[in-house]
């Protein structure tokens, strides 16, 4: 998942770990003692979410209550692989590991690797693989997804994984190699239990390159016909601290150069000051930013997040080689969020042509496109969503609630095909990317009876 951690959010993962009245005590606490002030509803207590089906269900749940040390190994394994992107080290590596539990858990995998390409500064040389694996026999298939690669960590120690009583600490137990094991013994417990979907699957779809945008992974699946084929719908493993994502903002980040000309500060009517001339084209892309931030999304947000369409400038920037010396060249980011209503398309077009009109306008520069990405929504209504809906409900006892995502998601393969999709994880987005990385491995649990009591709902028509 490609995003920044909003205060907003982390403020909403705390009060799902604490109790009322505990805080002040949990705060003292080491944080893998902070699980004995969480309420948690077992799995082995749940209802059917479906009347009718409380045999398959409880089959399912009885088979999944007394696997957390099996995950927490899993777990543990998948997060001493290094798979840090950038630059996509160790891809081969994760596969073969990957593609090796699959096939132990009776699963059928299909290997898509994407060919070599001459590597180019700070990136990986290493063939980059995505996997399919399969359950059920029909045409008509329900999409589990997720990425192995992990965004650089803090600290080499946090490939070597530590368990604290039901925490899994390390870089990507959250986000989201947690999810994959989930995902991976929710489809376990289903073929473990004999369920038969008749004319219908699952596939389990694995990919790297997602913390930077795809490339070698969903997006080159989905150029060869190779993601989402005869999908009905899709649910990606991504951290979400307990709410449904069903849209993602989109996104278009930019690095604009700005060029001058050198000269001495007491000689600088001999030169072209780069910042100058900066100045003036972020002058302009304020008014552009004025412009775009009235617009609102219709979808729901969560807590102190904004409504607003986002243009952001300034993220990074630079020039100049020191304070008396008229700056030869000057740079800085653009980064547009654009929601759901919007076009990926037009609001690139708007971005450019007012770059282009600054160069018509005698000021030398010049861009280049750092990603990427559209923005991607799936009603709640749709039957997935609902499906998913109800089996939060049933297996944590609370209702799930539906808000947009202020980043980028994989479902914005899955939504461009037409397929419902949606983001369920066990993880807390507070923790992703952090030095602390962690995941609860009663959320993994849980979320693999989530995932595998969706999927009946929508197989077993």
């Amino acid at each position: 998942m490609i995003l920044g951690v909003s205060s907003a959010i982390r403020k909403r993962s705390k009060a799902t770990l604490y109790p009322p009245g505990e805080a002040r005590r949990a705060a003292c606490a080491p944080i893998w003692s902070l699980v004995a002030c969480a309420r948690f509803r077992s799995i082995s207590d749940m209802p059917s979410p479906t009347p009718g089906r409380s045999n398959i269900a409880q089959r399912l749940l009885a088979w999944l209550e007394p696997r957390e040390n099996e995950m927490a190994a899993l777990l543990a394994e998948m997060v001493s692989v290094s798979t840090e992107n950038p630059p996509g080290k160790h891809y081969q590596a994760c596969a073969d590991q990957l593609e090796r539990k699959l096939s132990q858990a009776g699963l059928t995998c299909e290997r898509h690797e994407f060919l070599r390409l001459p590597a180019a500064p700070g990136t990986s040389v290493e063939p980059a693989a995505s996997l399919v694996a399969s359950f059920g026999a029909g045409q008509r298939t329900l999409y589990f997804h997720g990425h192995y690669d992990v965004v650089p960590a803090q600290s080499q120690k946090q490939f070597q994984p530590e368990r604290k009583e039901h925490f899994v600490f390390g870089r990507g137990s959250c986000d989201m190699k947690g999810g994959i094991v989930s995902m991976l013994y929710a489809m376990r417990a289903l073929r473990e239990c004999g369920v038969d979907f008749g004319g219908g699957r699952i596939a389990l779809t694995l990919v790297p390159d997602e913390e930077t945008g795809g490339a070698r992974g969903s997006a080159w699946l989905a150029s060869r016909g190779l993601l989402g084929r005869d999908g009905i719908g899709m649910l990606l493993a991504e951290p979400t601290s307990g709410v449904i994502w069903n849209g993602n903002r989109g996104a278009i980040s930019l690095r604009v150069k700005v060029l001058g000309k050198s000269a001495h500060v007491g000689l600088q009517h001999r030169g072209e000051n780069a910042f100058e001339q900066m100045v003036s084209v972020v002058g302009r892309l304020q008014q552009l930013k004025h412009e775009v931030e009235q617009r609102q999304t219709s979808y729901a947000v969560g807590a102190e997040q904004t409504r607003n369409s986002i243009l952001m400038l300034g993220g990074e920037s630079g020039g100049g080689t020191n304070f008396n010396v008229v700056p030869e060249q000057c740079w800085f980011t653009i980064d547009r969020r654009i929601n759901p209503e919007e076009t990926l398309d037009a609001e690139r077009d708007r971005l450019i042509k007012l770059l282009e009109q600054c160069r018509r306008d005698g000021i030398r520069l010049e861009w280049e496109v750092l990603q990427e990405g559209r923005a991607a929504a799936s009603s709640a209504e749709e039957k997935l969503g609902r499906a998913l809906e109800q089996s939060v409900k049933a297996v944590t006892g609370q209702a799930a609630q539906f808000e947009m995502c202020p980043g980028l998601l994989e479902i914005r393969f899955y939504a461009a095909m037409g397929i419902p999709a949606y983001a369920y994880g066990p993880g807390l987005l507070s923790v992703a990317h952090g030095p602390n990385e962690y995941v609860d491995l009663r959320r993994v649990r849980d979320c693999g009876a989530i995932y595998a009591l969706t999927a009946i709902e929508m197989l077993n028509d």
